[in-house]
């Protein structure tokens, strides 16, 4: 079979959510970034400890028109105007990261009818795949359509350098991976995308 060249969404958000100080899940962020761009995409990395949001207390469709802190606004318009989204996953506990899971509950509408896919991570040879199936269902209820093709990495340490190079065999298995995994979100991008421009979501 052939695989899927063309270039991916014209704006892909790639997620990622670790508040930790030395964390090793942004090499596979920007690893996912640069792998992205090499294949046309404008791409964007969300850092939910950059961003900043506070614990959840009002949604950004709670707040008059208007109303919502800037960092609301500004992140609004950019989910809004995303064709497909990333999401770095890693792994606590057999759960969710918090800052990452903090962050996408602030929105709801804004993620509705687009594509998105999930990259786990954790510093075990499960490779974050209990957050990973954790995650589906979360992007689910929130209106996105989670691709099939899922990256898991892990030992996370063990697949990347510090300049997010990959390394050894885990990182070789990552480079194989990676196409499959792209090529995934580029069909359900272009579906979507041709979908919403012949007739407008039910809802």
């Amino acid at each position: 079979m052939t695989s899927w060249r063309r270039p991916l969404a014209d704006r892909i958000l790639i997620f990622y959510g670790s508040y930790r100080s030395d964390r090793q899940g942004i090499r596979l962020a920007r690893f996912l970034v640069e792998s992205f761009r090499d294949r046309g995409a404008d791409v964007e990395l969300i850092d939910a400890r950059e961003v900043g949001l506070p614990m959840l207390d009002r949604m950004f469709k709670e707040y008059p028109s208007g109303k919502a802190p800037a960092v609301l606004e500004e992140l609004a318009g950019k989910i809004r105007r995303a064709d497909a989204f990333v999401f770095v996953a890693g792994e606590y506990n057999w759960g969710v990261q918090p800052g990452l899971k903090n962050l996408t509950d602030h929105f709801l509408e804004e993620w509705f009818w687009r594509p998105a896919a999930i990259a786990s991570y954790s510093a075990g040879r499960f490779a974050g795949t209990r957050a990973a199936l954790a995650w589906h269902g979360t992007l689910s209820e929130t209106g996105m359509v989670v691709v099939s093709s899922a990256l898991s990495v892990g030992p996370i340490g063990q697949a990347l350098d510090s300049d997010a190079n990959p390394i050894g065999d885990a990182g070789m298995s990552l480079t194989q991976a990676f196409p499959r995994f792209a090529d995934d979100l580029a069909w359900w991008t272009n579906a979507a995308r041709g979908q919403r421009a012949i007739q407008s979501p039910p809802y």
